[in-house]
């Protein structure tokens, strides 16, 4: 091949591959513009992917859609709070706060104040009495007690009176024939009182023993049994208040005596006082307990007896506060007797508190402790 040859193949050679890579390139570049809508369509990527990416939000919305993540994770984090909050604010069941558990009270209606027949009182002065407790028993007076008998031995003929019937001075109880005159008389009561016993029957035998027992039950004997360690303590005309242990009676009284000898079986000695009977309130067997009173002074605040209770080891008074709330406050207490209690501390001159019926609240605060505890 010559010179000339050579170089009209190379050049056409050069065409040809110019040719080439223009088609190549050309082929090419349709096949990327096909490719990149492909690949957005059917994958998310490109320009709108891009654009997520920029603004952030739109991002995390998407996270949030396919996967529960993002937003909608955080959202039950932060509802969290507000359910903390309320828990923590149930001041209706006595949660949260620093009046939990017994110091958030007990709120009680005037309507249910009324019918648990609980009584207020404003806390202030009283007489305070220094007392010693003692037992006894009510007993007849005997200087106003008969004991009837037959003047004269005989044949009960006739019974005129029974027990619990009222008499008076002179009327006839029993009649009576005399062994010795076969005379008929009549065996009549020497005061006026009540028949107690009887002890006659038609056709029994009239002797020593007493047919009739007649007494004056308006005033009737309290009979005191003292123990040695109180016996010089307790005298004449001290003040004593004498309460029955089987019903709500109670009256005032003095002591009248202290007998000067003791009782063998007990070695009690009796104080004796008497008690005004005129509606029939006492009889005689009572068991009963007397307050003698020792000592008594004006205390500055006191409040009743029966409104102490005691909780967590404290003597405690329930307080009322405003909007019907009543709390436990506790009190230190001074002289006491079965009325009145001195209180020298915890408690201001004027404050309303539960002077009766005080168990009832400290049961319902005990209850709201309870339901709070659960």
């Amino acid at each position: 091949m010559n010179k000339r040859n050579l170089i009209i193949l190379t050049l056409l050679l050069a065409i040809a591959g110019g040719a080439y890579l223009t088609l190549g390139g050309d082929a090419k570049e349709p096949a990327a513009e096909n490719h990149a809508p492909a690949d957005k369509d059917e994958h998310g990527h490109g320009d709108e992917h891009k654009d997520d990416h920029a603004e952030g939000g739109d991002h995390g919305h998407g996270d949030k859609d396919e996967h529960a993540h993002g937003d909608e994770h955080g959202h039950d984090h932060a509802e969290a709070k507000p359910a903390a909050d309320e828990h923590g604010e149930a001041d209706e069941h006595g949660h949260g706060g620093e009046e939990g558990g017994h110091d958030e009270g007990s709120k009680i209606s005037d309507n249910a104040v009324k019918n648990l027949n609980i009584e207020i009182l404003q806390a202030g002065s009283a007489m305070v009495r220094e007392t010693v407790s003692v037992s006894g028993r009510v007993t007849l007076n005997q200087n106003t007690t008969a004991q009837v008998k037959a003047r004269f031995p005989g044949v009960i003929r006739s019974v005129l009176k029974e027990p619990g019937e009222v008499v008076k001075a002179g009327d006839t109880l029993a009649t009576v024939e005399s062994n010795d005159s076969l005379q008929v008389y009549a065996v009549k009561s020497p005061v006026t009182g009540t028949i107690i016993t009887r002890n006659a029957s038609v056709g029994e035998l009239a002797a020593d023993t007493p047919l009739f027992a007649v007494a004056d039950l308006s005033k009737l004997w309290a009979e005191l049994f003292i123990f040695s360690k109180d016996g010089e303590r307790l005298k004449a005309g001290q003040k004593v208040r004498i309460q029955c242990l089987d019903d709500p009676v109670n009256t005032e009284s003095s002591i009248a005596l202290v007998l000067p000898t003791a009782e063998a079986s007990s070695q009690t000695v009796v104080a004796r006082a008497v008690i005004e009977n005129a509606d029939n309130h006492w009889r005689s067997g009572m068991n009963i307990r007397g307050d003698v009173v020792l000592s008594e002074k004006e205390a500055p605040l006191a409040v009743k007896t029966e409104a102490i209770q005691r909780m967590e080891g404290n003597a405690v008074v329930f307080v009322r506060e405003d909007g019907g709330t009543y709390k436990a406050q506790p009190v230190e207490t001074g002289m006491s007797d079965a009325t009145w209690t001195e209180i020298k501390s915890g408690l201001t001159a004027g404050q309303h508190y539960v002077a009766k019926n005080s168990f009832v609240v400290k049961a319902d605060i005990g209850k709201s402790g309870a339901e709070h505890e659960h």
